[in-house]
């Protein structure tokens, strides 16, 4: 995977360079990185690595905590001028049909894992090494990772970009999202506080 394009991105949250990394100059689904044009790639960098969530992060669904997860994100990276990893891992990379389906059984009772599992994938199907080349391929060393996610901290223990400080990321939940987020929580370690 390599960077295909550079240009810039004014936004609600301040001006970036906007970076695509794919395997192909033509990929119609790059990952993308939001680097703040003020950003200080010398010192300890506010980072957040934030996996697609259509539903979430367009629509604004009320399932998840992700849309407000991004939002909440960009509001911290415009205050000490960060980066987004934006993955192209929907559904915990499951996909977008796949999710749906997923959505389908949670609304027959499943959480969110056990869907994901009698669909025939694990909990998650994240990875996160592709934002470690991403990071490194920007030049970051040293990071404040917003995060509550014990797996992205896990996989910078196998790369050379150090982690100087984790930074929670605390969204309200609602009636619809209480049962997921509870999920997150007890299957898989999420640092949340509910």
């Amino acid at each position: 995977m390599k960077r295909q394009i550079e240009t810039t991105l004014p936004t609600d949250w301040g001006d970036y360079r906007i970076l695509a990394y794919a395997d192909k100059e033509d990929e119609i689904l790059p990952h993308i990185a939001l680097v703040h044009t003020q950003a200080d790639l010398l010192s300890p960098i506010i980072v957040r690595i934030h996996s697609e969530c259509m539903t979430g992060d367009i629509f604004h669904s009320q399932r998840c905590d992700c849309g407000e997860q991004l939002s909440t994100s960009m509001s911290i990276i415009e205050e000490n001028k960060g980066i987004l990893i934006y993955l192209r891992q929907e559904g915990r990379n499951i996909g977008l049909l796949n999710k749906l389906r997923a959505y389908q059984l949670q609304d027959q009772g499943l959480d969110t894992y056990a869907a994901n599992v009698k669909l025939g994938f694990k909990y998650d199907e994240r990875k996160y090494d592709i934002a470690l080349d991403i990071l490194q391929d920007i030049g970051v060393e040293r990071v404040r990772l917003i995060t509550n996610n014990p797996l992205k901290i896990d996989a910078f223990e196998q790369s050379s970009i150090k982690i100087e400080e984790r930074i929670p990321l605390i969204v309200k939940s609602n009636k619809h999202n209480k049962n997921y987020l509870k999920s997150k929580n007890d299957m898989m370690n999420h640092m949340l506080k509910l």
